[in-house]
C-alpha cells in the first residue's frame, strides 16, 4: 500500500498533487522499489515518490468560487491553469534592478 505525504492511501486513478511543483495528475501506476513507493502520473508520464504527493479529495477537485456565482473549478481547469504556468516564458529583456 502506497501512502501520500499525509499518510493517506494512494490508489490507481487517484488524483494527486506533487508537493514541490503543484503538478496535478491521475495515478496510472504504483510500484515499490527498495522499500520506496512510487506513483506514475498521467499528466507528465513520470514517476514520483509517493511520500511527496498529496491525494486530492472532492473538495480539492471541485471548489465554488467565493464570488457568489455558480462557477466551479474542476480538475480539468486546475490542469489547464498548471499548463499555462508551466508554458510561460521569461523574457531576457526585462529591466535590471540595482543602483
Amino acid at each position: 500500500m502506497a501512502s501520500d505525504a499525509r499518510d493517506i492511501e494512494i490508489t490507481l486513478d487517484s488524483h494527486v498533487r506533487y508537493v514541490d511543483t503543484g503538478t496535478i495528475g491521475k495515478v496510472i501506476d504504483i510500484k515499490t522499489t527498495d522499500g520506496v513507493d512510487w506513483v506514475k502520473i498521467d499528466k507528465t508520464d513520470l514517476w514520483y515518490r509517493a511520500d511527496l504527493v498529496e491525494v486530492l479529495d472532492n473538495k480539492d477537485l471541485k471548489k465554488r468560487f467565493d464570488d457568489g456565482g455558480d462557477d466551479e473549478l474542476d480538475i480539468e481547469a486546475l490542469k489547464e491553469k498548471a499548463n499555462k504556468l508551466e508554458n510561460m516564458q521569461m523574457d531576457s529583456s526585462v529591466a535590471e534592478g540595482g543602483g
